[in-house]
C-alpha cells in the first residue's frame, strides 16, 4: 500500500491494564512511525485514515501452536476425543497420508481466512502432509502470502514409516526454510512430531540442519502419558533431557502441548530459554487426567497460546483462566491477571520479535504493524488510565480492522480480497475429497 495508514481517534491498548484515548496511529512501510494525540496528527494527502471513534487498538493476536490443516482434517467430536492417544495418532496418521498439497493450500486458505477474522496476526503452524511435504508446505506459503497472515510452518516428520522416508522428509522441510529466509511474513522453521515417535538419528539430523540453517524447531514436548513411556522405555530418559542431550531445546525451540513436565523440568526449559506454547482448553478435552503441565509452565516468561488448529485464542484464555484461578487461589501465582496478559500478549510478542527480528507486541512507535481494531470502547481512570480487565474486554469484543505488517487484511468485519463464504466452500470439497478417501463414514 502506497502513503500512510493513519488510525485516527482510537484507544491505544497497554499490556498492563493502562489505556490511552485520543491517539492517532500513524503506519508507513509496515512499520507503526508514530503514536500521538490525535490532534498532533493531522490527515495528509494520500493517507488512507481508519476513523477509530474511539475504538480499541491493540497488537495482533499470535497462535504458537496450530495444525490448520490437521485440526480441519479430524474435528474433536466425541469419538476421536474417547480414543486413547495411540489410537488417535493412527487416526490422525491415516488420514494425513491422503492429503494433496492442492488439499493443503485450500483448507490453509480458510484457516488463514478465520484467523485473521479473529485478529490473529501470526500463526506458527505444525503440518503433516507425508506424501508430499515440499508440495503442502510450498501450497500452505501461497495461501498465506495471498491472503496476508503471517505463517511460520514445519513439518511434523516422525520416524513411524522409516529412517529413509523420514530424512527425506527433512531434508524436504530444509529446503523450504532456506527458500523463505528473507520473506516478509512467511517463514519456515524445522519440525518433528515428538520424542516418542522420533529416533535418535531422525532428531539428529535435524539438529544438525537447525545449527546450519539457524532455524527455529516445532514440536510436541511430552505430550501425553505415552510419550513420556515410550520415551524413557526406549531411550531410558524422560522426553526433556533427551531432547535438551540431542541439542533440540534452547531459543530456536517452539515446544507445543507439554502435558507431562515435571517442575524440575519446567525450570529446565526455562534455563534453555526454549518458548513453551500451551494450550488449556485442548488440554483438557484430550487428557484423561483433570490435571495438566499449564500450571507448572504458566509461570515461565517464555510462554504463549496456541490453538492447536481447534477453536480460537480467545477460548484457549478461558481454559487458561480456569485452570489459573485454582493456582492463584492456593497462592501458587501472584498476579493472575498479569500472568493471563503474559499468556496472551507478552509471550506471544516475544516469540514474534525472535523469529522476524523486528519489535513487535505493543502499539509503539517502531514495532511492526501487526494492530487489530476491536469494536471495543474501554473506560478508564482518567488520572492513571486504568481499565479494569481491559483484557476481557478485548477478547469478548467483535474485531473490526486486522492489519498485518501495515497490509489492511479485515475491514469493518470483512475479509479483503477474498470471499470467506468461496474460501469456505472450498475447503469443505476438500474436505469432503479427503475423508471419502480416507472412508470416515464406513
Amino acid at each position: 500500500m502506497e502513503g500512510r495508514l493513519l488510525l485516527k481517534n482510537c484507544a491505544v491498548f497497554r499490556a498492563d491494564g493502562r489505556v490511552r484515548h485520543g491517539m492517532a496511529v500513524v503506519v508507513e512501510e509496515g512499520i507503526i512511525r508514530r503514536v500521538a494525540p490525535d490532534a498532533e496528527v493531522p490527515v495528509l494527502p494520500g493517507d488512507w485514515e481508519v476513523a477509530c471513534r474511539g475504538r480499541l487498538v491493540a497488537p495482533g493476536l499470535v497462535d504458537c501452536h496450530s495444525h490448520m490443516v490437521n485440526g480441519q482434517l479430524l474435528p474433536p467430536n466425541g469419538d476421536f476425543l474417547l480414543r486413547q492417544p495411540r489410537s488417535r495418532l493412527e487416526r490422525m496418521r491415516s488420514v494425513a497420508n491422503l492429503l494433496t498439497a492442492e488439499d493443503v493450500e485450500v483448507l490453509t486458505r480458510f484457516a488463514a481466512a478465520r484467523a485473521l477474522l479473529d485478529g490473529v496476526s501470526l500463526v506458527v503452524d505444525h503440518l503433516s502432509c507425508p506424501t508430499d511435504v515440499a508440495g503442502g508446505l510450498e501450497g500452505q506459503a501461497r495461501a498465506a502470502d495471498s491472503l496476508g497472515i503471517r505463517l511460520v510452518t514445519s513439518h511434523s516428520t516422525h520416524s513411524l514409516d522409516g529412517a529413509e522416508v523420514a530424512h527425506a522428509q527433512a531434508d524436504a522441510n530444509a529446503d523450504f526454510v532456506r527458500r523463505y529466509r528473507a520473506h516478509p511474513r512467511v517463514r519456515g522453521a524445522l519440525g518433528f512430531h515428538a520424542s516418542y515417535t522420533c529416533e535418535d538419528s531422525l532428531l539428529a539430523r535435524i539438529a544438525g540442519l537447525r545449527a546450519e540453517l539457524n532455524a527455529a524447531v516445532v514440536f510436541h514436548l511430552a505430550e501425553n502419558e505415552d510419550d513420556l513411556s515410550t520415551t524413557y522405555a526406549t531411550h531410558g530418559v524422560r522426553v526433556v533431557p533427551r531432547l535438551d542431550a540431542l541439542g533440540l531445546l534452547g531459543p530456536h525451540a517452539i515446544a507445543g502441548y507439554p502435558r507431562a513436565v515435571e517442575r524440575s523440568e519446567s525450570e529446565r526449559l526455562a534455563a534453555s530459554g526454549t518458548f513453551i506454547a500451551l494450550t488449556p482448553r485442548t488440554t483438557r478435552s484430550m487428557d484423561r487426567a483433570a490435571e495438566s503441565a499449564d500450571g507448572a509452565l504458566s509461570s515461565l516468561h517464555l510462554v504463549g497460546l496456541g490453538t492447536g488448529g481447534h477453536g480460537t485464542l480467545q477460548e484457549e484464555l478461558g481454559g487458561a483462566l480456569v485452570s489459573m484461578l485454582s493456582l492463584a487461589r492456593s497462592g501458587r501465582m501472584p498476579d493472575l491477571d498479569d500472568s493471563l496478559a503474559h499468556l496472551f500478549v507478552s509471550g506471544p510478542a516475544e516469540l514474534c520479535t525472535r523469529l522476524y527480528g523486528k519489535p513487535s507486541g505493543g502499539v509503539e512507535e517502531g514495532s511492526i504493524a501487526d494492530l487489530v481494531v476491536y469494536d471495543a470502547i474501554p473506560a478508564a481512570d482518567p488520572e492513571t488510565g486504568y481499565s479494569p480487565y481491559l483484557l476481557g474486554q478485548l477478547v469478548a469484543a467483535r474485531v473490526a480492522w486486522t492489519i498485518v505488517d501495515g497490509r489492511v487484511c479485515v475491514r469493518e468485519g470483512q475479509l479483503l480480497g477474498s470471499d470467506y463464504v468461496d474460501l469456505a466452500r472450498d475447503a469443505a470439497a476438500a474436505l469432503t475429497r479427503v475423508w471419502s478417501r480416507a472412508r470416515l463414514g464406513s
